[in-house]
């Protein structure tokens, strides 16, 4: 749970200027800008001096502009390539801008689902197995070495872009080309059958878990974004002692990815109740489907507190 306190900054001017960054180029554009809106909404009503930037307009002038404009520090709602992979978080490290979110490793590490599965591996934390495809070849191998059924997904994206479950080995070269489409580095990763949960961290804490419930059985951009027939969970429904376990991993395997301030952790727990990590998210969704506030609302902290304090942690 988050803790009851008095916040770290009271007066809103003590912000200074913030520019709120959202859009971009990315496949994620459209859900940035809906995060990002809502983000600004919010910190206006509190009394932020904040501007909204949609970053694909601005690309080739961005630093330029937060220079040009003074501003004192950024709320990062960029979501994908391009603003939660470590690009954005390094410039603005280089200007000496201060910024919301995990720094230039936890979101390199975290944005590569491969390299992140490498380190979760290292230490000891249940992630699936996973195999990279880069060949027709490799396609036949991964369902030797994983079996079905599989997911195959782009390494290097989020919003469940370019994701496809595969039953059949001949649905394998399809699968591949279509997260093709979306980054030229591809996974194979082993199918999880049982319920999707989600942990958001806050302030270095993991808050109540929510149970994801898609009306199809999978939880892909339409199920997020799109229709409104998924179903979720807060309170999840699991006994308090096997939520404290699963928020404890949640937190050590953010912690472990470099990940800092604000997050989001997704698993999965098939039939045996095992847990199995999935991604991190250093950017998550702030729209109305959005889970981490949901979270934060179970955990008493509602939506224009939640962007105060994630903006309370802003850092070089």
């Amino acid at each position: 749970m988050i803790d009851e306190r008095q916040n770290k900054i009271d007066d809103p001017a003590d912000f200074g200027r913030v520019a709120v960054l959202a859009g971009g180029t990315s496949a994620e554009g459209d859900i940035s800008l809906k995060s990002g809106h809502a983000v600004w909404q919010a910190l206006c009503a509190r009394g932020v001096d904040a501007t909204l930037i949609d970053t694909a307009i601005e690309k080739s002038k961005l630093l330029q502009k937060l220079v040009d404009n003074q501003f004192d520090r950024v709320f990062i709602a960029l979501h994908g390539r391009g603003g939660e992979d470590g690009l954005l978080q390094g410039a603005l490290e280089i200007l000496d801008i201060p910024y919301t979110g995990s720094g230039v490793l936890g979101c390199a590490i975290s944005m590569d689902k491969a390299r992140c599965k490498m380190v979760w591996k290292g230490a000891g934390l249940p992630t699936p197995d996973f195999y990279i495809l880069d060949s027709a070849d490799a396609c036949l191998r991964a369902v030797e070495k994983l079996g079905l059924p599989l997911v195959v997904k782009p390494a290097r994206e989020g919003s469940s872009l370019g994701i496809t479950v595969v039953t059949a080995q001949e649905q394998m070269e399809a699968a591949w080309h279509a997260a093709l489409e979306f980054d030229d580095y591809v996974m194979a990763e082993r199918w999880i059958d049982g319920d999707e949960y989600t942990a958001a961290i806050v302030e270095g804490k993991s808050l109540p878990l929510v149970r994801i419930s898609p009306h199809d059985g999978f939880y892909d951009y339409a199920a997020k974004y799109e229709v409104d027939d998924t179903q979720f969970f807060c309170p999840c429904g699991l006994s308090e002692e096997v939520e404290d376990k699963f928020q404890k991993m949640a937190l050590e395997a953010f912690n472990s990815v470099a990940a800092r301030s604000w997050g989001r952790i997704d698993f999965m727990l098939d039939a045996a109740g095992n847990p199995w990590l999935i991604e991190v998210n250093t950017v998550p969704g702030m729209t109305d489907h959005s889970l981490v506030p949901m979270a934060a609302k179970v955990a008493g902290v509602e939506f224009n507190d939640l962007v105060w304090r994630i903006l309370e942690g802003s850092a070089v």
